[in-house]
C-alpha cells in the first residue's frame, strides 16, 4: 500500500511536472517521439498498402512482411541499431541519444498494423460496388479515390490508430539506450528503488494510451460515418 502513497505522491508533487527533467517535458519528448515514427511509417507504408490493395495483388508479400515486422522485439532491434555504425547512439535534434535508432524502430514497430490494415481494407471493398462503378465509366484512379477509398477508411483508420497507442506505449524504450521521454521516469524510478516514481510514470504512459485511443476512436468513428455516405454520393 506504501507504494501507491509514493506514487500518488510523486504524481501530486508539482516539482515532479516542472522543469527539463520533469513528467511535462518528458511528456511532449514522447508526443514527439510517438508522432514523428507514425508519421515515418504512414508516410512509407499506407501508399504502398493502399496501391497493392486496389491493383488486387501483393497480399502475400505485404501480410508476410507485417508478420516479420511483429515478430522481431523491438527492443532487439534498438539494440542492434544503436551498436551499428549507423544510426548509432549520436543525438538527434530533440528526439535525443540514439534518436535515429529509436525513430527507426519505433517506425518499423508501426508498418504492420498499418499496412495490413489498409490492403485488406481496400480488398475487402464489395465487388458488387467496384462494378457498379465501373459500369459507370470511372477510372481506376476514380474508383480509387471516389468509392474504395471512402469505403476502406474506417478499416485504414483503425490500423492507424492501433499503430499509434502501440507506439506510444513502445516509445518508452528510448530510456533504456538514455533518449528521451516517460520512460526515464520509469528506468530512474526503479534503478533507485523508488518504485512509487516508476509506477507513476507508467501511469501517466497508461493514461496517455487511453486518451490516445479514445481520440482515435472518436476519429475511426467519424470515418464510418463517412464511409455510410460514400455509396450514395456516387
Amino acid at each position: 500500500m506504501r507504494v501507491f502513497e509514493e506514487m500518488w505522491a510523486h504524481l501530486t508533487d508539482a516539482a515532479s511536472w516542472r522543469g527539463d527533467g520533469g513528467m511535462l517535458a518528458l511528456l511532449w519528448q514522447q508526443l514527439l517521439l510517438t508522432g514523428t515514427a507514425l508519421a515515418l511509417a504512414t508516410a512509407l507504408g499506407l501508399p504502398l498498402a493502399l496501391w497493392l490493395g486496389h491493383l488486387g495483388r501483393g497480399g502475400f508479400v505485404a501480410i508476410n512482411v507485417s508478420a516479420v515486422g511483429r515478430a522481431v522485439p523491438t527492443f532487439a532491434l534498438l539494440a542492434i541499431l544503436v551498436a551499428a555504425e549507423w544510426p548509432g547512439s549520436a543525438t538527434l535534434g530533440p528526439y535525443g541519444r540514439a534518436g535515429a535508432a529509436t525513430l527507426i524502430a519505433l517506425m518499423l514497430f508501426a508498418l504492420p498494423p498499418i499496412i495490413t490494415g489498409a490492403y485488406v481494407a481496400v480488398t475487402e471493398v464489395p465487388g458488387d460496388v467496384k462494378e457498379a462503378a465501373r459500369g459507370m465509366g470511372m477510372t481506376g484512379r476514380q474508383r480509387f479515390w471516389r468509392v474504395e477509398l471512402p469505403l476502406a477508411l474506417p478499416l485504414v483508420v483503425a490500423g492507424l490508430r492501433l499503430a499509434l497507442v502501440q507506439v506510444w506505449a513502445t516509445a518508452t524504450i528510448a530510456a533504456l539506450v538514455a533518449g528521451p521521454g516517460l520512460g526515464r521516469v520509469i528506468t530512474d524510478g526503479f534503478y533507485r528503488n523508488d518504485y512509487g516514481q516508476g509506477l507513476a510514470g507508467a501511469l501517466v504512459v497508461a493514461a496517455g494510451a487511453l486518451v490516445l485511443e479514445i481520440a482515435g476512436a472518436g476519429v475511426q468513428r467519424g470515418a464510418a460515418r463517412r464511409a455510410q455516405l460514400a455509396p450514395a454520393s456516387t
